[in-house]
């Protein structure tokens, strides 16, 4: 099978742009002529690459071709780089988890200014794995020791989470410490729908307890708002304030959420330099 340079250009404008006729212009060619490069895409893939919808959307097939155009452009921009000398850097997506994005990713990835143009793209460390398989990004901070299909892993370290809550909310709502009792009636605050740390602790402490929750979905507003009493919550190390703003609720009750760097296998300057900063940053940070 041999798959057409234009065509997967094509494919990749459609799914970016939305439309058909929003990749034409980007493209500048008729409607007409995306819509037989698809055509012709299609039939030499084998099947349904684009759903023609509104926007349209890449097929789980579709995927795995749009990554291929995706990783055709970065080799083709480093190139270009690479033969130009003052060419503009490539543009490389990261999915990066809210908490990773305020404390050590943005200090790593610094020292890449003018080098690479990072498109970080946030999302929970739980669901980043699944812009890597769309081809979205070129890189991802995951969970998952697992690697995606045609991704590597590495091992980044910890992010270590502690249940804190301001002073004052600790002694109206926890004087004799987490008890299934205080639990069950204290506020509790959360991320986002896909947070699970205070969940966790909430279950082996008071397993089947629905206290009111609070949602924040900002890292450093969700520690600002236990800070000012909204609630208790899962506070990472690296988050969490100097001086007497928070307390532990249970000392020794710390939680390690361990990270990994899942990246193209596609080997590029730019790639490797984004992805050497990332791990070299991580280590410096996260509990190893």
């Amino acid at each position: 099978m041999q798959l057409d340079l234009d065509q997967l250009r094509t494919l990749k404008a459609v799914v970016e742009h939305g439309t058909l006729d929003a990749a034409a212009g980007a493209l500048h060619v008729t409607p007409s002529a995306v819509s037989q490069r698809l055509k012709t895409l299609e039939t030499t893939a084998g099947q349904v690459l684009l759903v023609r919808s509104r926007p349209a959307r890449a097929t789980e097939a579709g995927e795995a071709v749009l990554r291929l155009a995706r990783q055709v452009e970065l080799l083709a921009a480093d190139t270009t780089a690479e033969l130009a000398g003052d060419a503009a850097p490539p543009r490389l997506g990261v999915a990066v988890n809210a908490d990773s994005m305020a404390t050590w990713f943005l200090p790593a990835i610094a020292p890449l200014a003018g080098e690479v143009a990072v498109e970080c793209h946030r999302e929970d460390e739980i669901n980043t794995a699944r812009l890597l398989k769309s081809g979205l990004v070129v890189a991802a901070i995951t969970v998952f020791p697992e690697p995606v299909a045609g991704c590597t892993v590495t091992r980044l370290g910890a992010m270590r989470y502690r249940p804190m809550a301001a002073p004052s909310f600790a002694e109206r709502w926890f004087p004799g410490g987490p008890t299934r009792e205080a639990l069950a009636a204290a506020p509790m605050m959360v991320f986002d729908r896909d947070d699970s740390l205070q969940h966790d602790f909430l279950a082996a402490h008071a397993r089947g307890a629905s206290p009111p929750q609070t949602m924040v979905p900002s890292s450093t507003d969700f520690v600002r708002a236990i800070g000012l009493g909204l609630g208790w919550g899962m506070v990472a190390d690296l988050q969490r304030p100097d001086g007497p703003e928070l307390v532990e609720l249970e000392p020794g009750a710390e939680r390690d959420v361990q990270l990994y760097l899942q990246r193209w296998r596609l080997r590029t300057a730019s790639l490797d330099h984004l992805a050497d900063a990332i791990v070299a940053g991580a280590r410096e940070r996260l509990a190893q």
